[in-house]
């Protein structure tokens, strides 16, 4: 009997002793990217402002949001609301941006425009057709009541992404 009660637990902790964890894994690689067609540029109209508009001197930076995935992403267009390099500045600086889609690679994109939403800085596309869409982003900063803007440089991100749904 006692030999009978010691085979099943050899068989038992046999079981253990063989048991295996297998890994699976695996890699998803977005079908949306995103690129830098221009380099904004700050024009200085007054010397208390700074903007990206043209008839200010400025350049509009311009994005390019390829998806070959059509419905599974939003292109999310973030403009500055403050710098990420400028001398001191001891007043504050009022921010005010927006994106526009310059064109689109496919006559079906045109609802964009149309259907965008926009909070705070952020300005987000739903990419429902697969395809090239091109988007400037346009910022102004004023500086302070009656104070011109020390002179240096400076340098604001405007942060586009593709964002899965």
């Amino acid at each position: 009997m006692f030999k009978k009660y010691i085979a099943i637990g050899m068989l038992s902790l046999s079981g253990v002793a063989f048991a295996e964890d297998v890994p699976i894994s695996g890699t998803v690689q977005s079908k949306c990217s995103v690129y830098t067609e221009t380099q904004g540029v700050y024009g200085s109209p007054y010397p208390y402002q700074l903007s990206t508009a043209a008839s200010d001197g400025g350049v509009l930076p311009k994005i390019r949001v390829d998806t070959s995935a059509a419905g599974y992403y939003l292109a999310r267009i973030t403009t500055p609301d403050s710098f990420s390099s400028s001398p001191s500045l001891p007043d504050s600086v009022a921010w005010t941006g927006s994106s526009t889609v310059d064109s689109v690679g496919d006559s079906n994109m045109s609802v964009y425009e149309t259907n965008k939403v926009v909070y705070d800085n952020v300005t987000e596309y739903d990419l429902t057709v697969a395809g090239s869409v091109w988007i400037t982003a346009s910022s102004t900063a004023t500086y302070g009541v009656d104070t011109s803007f020390p002179a240096g440089n400076y340098t604001a991100i405007v942060t586009a992404e593709c964002i899965a749904k």
